[in-house]
């Protein structure tokens, strides 16, 4: 029964199954020895059958065309290393080249603020390439832009200071009454020091936040105008573009992967190879998976998926594999990795993210805008987010799809050749990059030093400091992520997001940077640390409110805001007020008039698109106020050096339990709860009424968390058309094919990869030609080797610790030898626990 049941997990015909078991009953000894011998195809080679460790690698190559047959037709694939053994050959042969990283040289503030207002420096620099071509013209438009965005937010901005300053002056507090207040008493003296001190404080984080509301503005503001005349001559979209690709010129798609949703990742992989396949340019491009797992049960998922699609779609040639052994600098790390190892066999590389997919067309044009535009280093796509059904995830897709657009049309009036890379679904040109982009590690201590965790912005600033153009196309159609399914997703992300961008802000002053990605750092804090800011300025208004509620005793019930403004302020007051309010959803119905007077039909029609929006609206004024207070402790964290963990986020609709719901959002509960406390007992209980939109999310954080995670909730909403994108309307194909095959992949899915990588025969012979420690004869490898093996025995394989897993999967010897002792042994004795 158990030589057997071995034969029938090679996936044998009946014909072979039968010549096999008639071997087996006609000898009367070491049957799975025989098994072994009749599966290797060099039947004149002699082996001693009390050598079986030499013969049960001899059939690792009969295994491997049993269980996956199309493998015969590329016979390339299959080869023996130095020692004999059998090797599956995943990636080309490798062409190094020499790369190393740039140490950091950090300018001094004197130098920076020289180099800012240094009149000739800046002539010089918009007028010294005047005889050139016409590509530099951009860079004098961009700077003329550029200041004028500056002109608008100050003016905005400043106006804005103004008026609140008239109001909060209304009790006389100023630098020159208490000069002249000198002679007052210590207490009078110092209550009017605090209340001055409550009015500045205030009084300046207001002109930091409207000057972030006022930037968001200016930039939405003329995205619409971009979209609605889409006349920009400086466009990169809109240059003369190349018809054909050059034939020298070769594109690499690359996805750094680490520990991710293994069919998920090789369903998008399908459907995009097929997609270039379909426009019939497959010969200018190859696709690398570059893996940083160390999961061994999804290192095995991988190299099984790997060679399924590979089958699947003929692509031996096309799609390559590679598990990096020593992980360094994470995903900028691999990226490293490939560009040493194969760098000089392409002209331009594509970065996907886990959960990207991309159309073929899409592809090509990312390529012939490169191709068009030689001094383009860098061209990012906007990926359109979509596929998945739970609540927070459509809402997420749906304001994403509605207002990016508008926004990064905006980015790229005003940035031109001196944008944003996002680090995926963008096209690189790859020896500037090898050249420029290679990262050092942060000098220093802590959490905020090492290797650099938001790597895209620095790259971005690294190769337009070489000279490099970086832009966005952001009119190309066909690129496509997936949202976080649920809220505390989103927050994992963020966190990861807010120290990187914490530690980007330390390159700030590096030496050659130019301002406007000097101004993207600042630019990454500020959408953090813009989270304590407003959570700074409501608490020090309520405060203050409570301060003068004790001393004057009056009461305001106008709004939160006004609690401390006398009568005659009002009508200012309110002004600010419904300024504010019209600076933060004008973007909104920006987008609105675009997407209605185009075609609303792909969001559900008119009706259900305004309804949508609504929605929208109340559902973030209750996520937001949780995201404000996460923020802040993300900040307030990365300041006392928490260090932080990153795992890779869930790719499917799954949702959150209520344990780790109170268990993230218990701190938000408690702070909504004494916030609501002191409002009502030391100001007025009418004033809880304008804070109610934050407090009521506080409080019901854990609620909000766990049925936004819901995806029958998301499901009964796309019934009613409500939440409804483009891609659910009229889905592309590469999305169908994506959820289609990760359907299949799913239904194929491999459990415990490890154990089969030791038990099944197939997996075996994959495991064994996927081994990297590929090392001569030598004794003390050898005793090495007995050593695992003795550990195993004593610990039983259940036992093995991660880091003792990955040696054995590393090693094809001790998985050779392991397989044979398993099957020698019924799989009884090595796989309990002792």
């Amino acid at each position: 029964m158990l030589n057997t049941s071995y034969i029938k997990l090679l996936k044998c015909s009946n014909k072979k199954i039968d010549i096999l078991t008639h071997k087996i009953y006609k000898y009367t000894y070491k049957r799975l020895f025989y098994i072994h011998r009749a599966l290797i195809e060099n039947k004149n080679k002699k082996y001693n059958m009390f050598c079986w460790k030499d013969i049960t690698m001899s059939s690792v190559k009969k295994r491997l065309k049993l269980a996956w047959p199309k493998i015969i037709n590329f016979p390339k694939i299959m080869i023996k290393d130095s020692n004999n053994r059998p090797l599956i050959r995943s990636t080309p042969k490798v062409n190094r080249s020499s790369i190393a990283p740039t140490p950091w040289i950090i300018n001094s503030y004197i130098l920076i603020f020289k180099q800012l207002f240094n009149k000739k420096k800046i002539f010089q620099f918009i007028f010294k390439n005047k005889k050139k071509c016409n590509l530099e013209k951009w860079r004098i438009v961009g700077i003329a832009r550029r200041y004028i965005f500056l002109l608008l937010i100050l003016i905005q901005t400043t106006i804005a200071s103004y008026k609140l300053n008239s109001i909060l002056l209304h009790q006389n507090l100023s630098c020159i009454n208490l000069i002249h207040n000198f002679n007052y008493s210590f207490l009078k003296y110092s209550e009017k020091i605090i209340l001055y001190t409550l009015h500045t404080t205030i009084l300046l984080l207001f002109f930091v936040l409207f000057f972030w509301v006022s930037a968001s503005f200016w930039t939405a503001f003329m995205g619409f105008i971009q979209l609605s005349v889409k006349n920009d001559k400086f466009n990169i979209s809109n240059n003369h573009i190349k018809k054909k690709l050059n034939h020298h010129h070769r594109t690499a798609i690359l996805m750094p992967i680490c520990n991710e949703n293994v069919e998920r990742v090789f369903a998008g992989l399908k459907a995009t190879y097929e997609s270039i396949i379909a426009t019939g340019k497959i010969k200018f491009f190859d696709i690398y998976i570059l893996s940083d797992s160390y999961n061994p049960d999804i290192c095995v998922s991988e190299q099984k998926s790997w060679i399924e699609l590979c089958e699947e779609t003929k692509g031996f040639n096309n799609i390559f594999y590679r598990r990096r052994h020593r992980r360094i600098k994470q995903k900028s790390g691999n990226i490293d990795d490939f560009c040493r190892r194969w760098g000089k066999k392409y002209s331009y590389m594509v970065i996907l993210d886990a959960d990207s997919v991309m159309s073929g067309n899409c592809l090509i044009h990312l390529v012939k805008l490169m191709e068009s535009n030689p001094k383009a280093g860098i061209i990012q796509s906007i990926p359109k987010t979509s596929g998945m059904n739970t609540l927070y995830a459509r809402y997420h897709q749906f304001a994403t799809q509605v207002y990016t657009p508008l926004f990064t049309a905006g980015m790229h009036f005003w940035q031109l050749g001196e944008s944003h890379y996002w680090g995926h679904n963008a096209i690189i040109r790859i020896q500037p990059f090898m050249k420029n982009c290679i990262l050092a590690p942060l000098p220093g201590s802590g959490i905020l030093s090492g290797s650099i965790l938001s790597h895209d912005f620095v790259e971005a600033a690294l190769m337009r400091r070489a000279g490099w153009g970086v832009w966005i196309a952001y009119d190309i159609p066909g690129s496509y992520e997936e949202p976080p399914p649920n809220l505390l997703d989103e927050l994992k992300r963020d966190r990861r997001w807010c120290y990187g961008n914490l530690m980007n802000f330390r390159l700030f002053l590096v030496r050659g940077l130019h301002p406007v990605h000097r101004i993207v750092f600042l630019t990454g804090v500020m959408s953090y640390l813009s989270a304590p800011l407003w959570f700074a300025f409501l608490i020090l208004s309520t405060i203050l409110q409570i301060i003068y509620n004790i001393k004057f005793q009056y009461i305001s019930a106008i709004n939160s805001y006004f609690h401390f403004f006398p009568y005659w302020y009002l009508k200012i007051a309110t002004e600010l007020f419904f300024v504010t309010l019209f600076l933060l959803f004008l973007p909104k119905l920006f987008s609105i008039t675009l997407i209605i007077s185009k075609n609303s039909k792909p969001f559900g029609g008119a009706k259900c698109f305004i309804l949508s929006i609504l929605l929208e609206i109340i559902f973030s004024m209750f996520f937001t106020p949780i995201k404000m207070v996460c923020h802040t402790f993300f900040i307030f964290s990365a300041c006392i050096g928490r260090p932080i963990t990153w795992k890779s986020p869930k790719r499917n609709n799954e949702i959150t339990s209520w344990r780790d719901a109170f268990k993230h959002h218990l701190s938000q509960v408690l702070i909504g709860i004494f916030w609501t406390l002191g409002l009502i007992f030391y100001i007025n209980f009418k004033y809880l009424f304008w804070f109610i939109p934050i407090l009521s999310a506080l409080i019901m954080s854990p609620l909000i968390s766990v049925y936004s995670s819901y995806s029958t909730i998301g499901l009964f909403l796309k019934k009613l058309n409500l939440f409804l994108i483009p891609e659910e309307y009229l889905p592309p194909k590469e999305l169908v094919n994506t959820k289609k095959y990760f359907k299949i992949n799913q239904s194929r899915l491999l459990k415990n990869g490890f154990f089969q990588a030791i038990i099944h025969p197939a997996y075996n012979a994959l495991a064994i030609t996927f081994a990297n420690s590929r090392h001569n004869h030598s004794e003390l490898i050898e005793i090495n080797r007995q050593k695992y093996l003795n550990i195993i025995f004593l610990k039983g394989i259940k036992n093995l610790d991660i880091f003792e897993r990955l040696f054995i999967l590393n090693d094809p010897v001790i998985l050779s030898k392991l397989h044979f002792l398993i099957w020698l042994q019924s799989k009884k004795n090595l796989l309990k626990s002792k």
